[in-house]
């Protein structure tokens, strides 16, 4: 049996989604495994109550903003809390923060430094510093992101470690489609199109509500549904208006029950044009058995298998999306070969299981290069 850790995650973003929800499922998983755990955020950031509902310790600092103010505070907090084994950073914030403050204790715990996204790193000294110094090792969420961050920014590739997101594959698992639309009071018949993200713009909604003008016109009996909420929600309530689309597309608001939800589509979406890594949203719909159509985005590629789980797209493409989601529409057949073989992949690489034994292994050769 080897040693319990504690393992303190950072996490400085407001906001909430895929990023915030991995670093809970991780902590929880954890906490099962006999490791202690801490959480450490600002008190406002949404994470901050989740983490208290889900049983994670988590203790409030101000490292929302970069500054000598939320620097100071975990400098102080790591003085104070001895016996740490390793510190996990997640956005760039806490990631400079916790570094700065590292640097300026004698003995500092080691930093992971976990990459949620695939936007660019700047290739210049600071954070060279902070991601070849700094930073003892670097997981990221795709093996996309880890090439990238060798590409463009001279990582050495045993310095990173790529650890996809895990989901809980006994929550998310096919069920019932009639039944599942029964409880959510959902008609029987038609099909049910559907997308489940926190609404920011670059999750690709706008491009989702183009196609869907076509599609509605093409198949009558065809439904959208818009599971999650998010800044977008009055942008897309005025475009669903402007495009006609009142009684074809339903919001419907952040959701505890997505496994239902999920069950009750016939094809998942995710448009997305951002900085992804894998999203878990599709991770989960692969876990129903749902066929998926997505984009070329971020790590997408490494879950979505294009003609055998899904289709993908180029982003931004209206067009390309629309005719995607006819091939699955007008073929039954190729939607139900599509969902097994995404629930086949989802299970064999997507378990919770297999994340936290990578990153517990990450967290150990972490400590004994130290």
């Amino acid at each position: 049996m080897k040693q319990a850790l504690h393992i303190v995650h950072t996490e400085s973003s407001c906001g909430w989604g895929g990023q915030e929800i991995r670093i809970l499922t991780e902590a929880r998983g954890m906490i099962a495994r006999g490791h202690q755990v801490t959480l450490l955020c600002p008190e406002e950031a949404p994470i901050f109550a989740a983490a208290s509902k889900q049983g994670v310790p988590v203790q409030a600092l101000p490292i929302a903003r970069k500054g000598w103010r939320g620097m100071a505070a975990m400098r102080r907090w790591l003085q104070v809390n001895r016996g740490i084994s390793l510190i996990n950073t997640h956005s760039s914030t806490d990631s400079w923060l916790v570094a700065l403050a590292c640097a300026a204790l004698r003995r500092a715990p080691p930093i992971v430094r976990t990459r949620h996204v695939s936007s660019t790193v700047p290739d210049n000294r600071p954070t060279r510093w902070l991601y070849r110094k700094a930073a003892r090792h670097v997981v990221t969420t795709g093996e996309a992101l880890r090439q990238q961050l060798h590409r463009d920014n001279g990582l050495p590739l045993a310095h990173l470690t790529s650890v996809p997101t895990g989901i809980d594959l006994s929550r998310f698992a096919p069920g019932d489609k009639s039944e599942a639309r029964a409880v959510l009071g959902l008609a029987p018949e038609g099909l049910y199109l559907g997308i489940v993200s926190t609404l920011r713009s670059w999750k690709g909604h706008n491009y989702l509500l183009q196609a869907m003008t076509r599609l509605s016109a093409a198949h009558p009996d065809l439904r959208l549904l818009i599971v999650g909420d998010g800044p977008q929600r009055q942008n897309l309530e005025h475009k669903i208006a402007e495009l006609g689309l009142g009684g074809k597309v339903v919001l419907v608001g952040q959701r505890d029950d997505v496994p239902l939800w999920l069950n009750a589509l016939d094809i998942f979406t995710l448009p997305s044009y951002g900085e992804e890594g894998v999203p878990q949203a599709i991770m989960q719909a692969m876990a129903c058995a749902v066929p998926v159509v997505s984009t070329t985005v971020g790590a997408i590629g490494e879950a979505v298998m294009d003609g055998e789980t899904g289709i993908l797209v180029a982003p931004r493409d209206a067009d390309a999306l629309y005719d995607a989601l006819t091939k699955l529409i007008s073929d039954s057949a190729m939607r139900m070969n599509m969902g097994q073989a995404g629930l086949a992949r989802a299970r064999q690489r997507f378990g919770t299981a297999a994340m936290l034994d990578k990153m517990e292994a990450v967290f150990f050769q972490t400590i004994d290069r130290g």
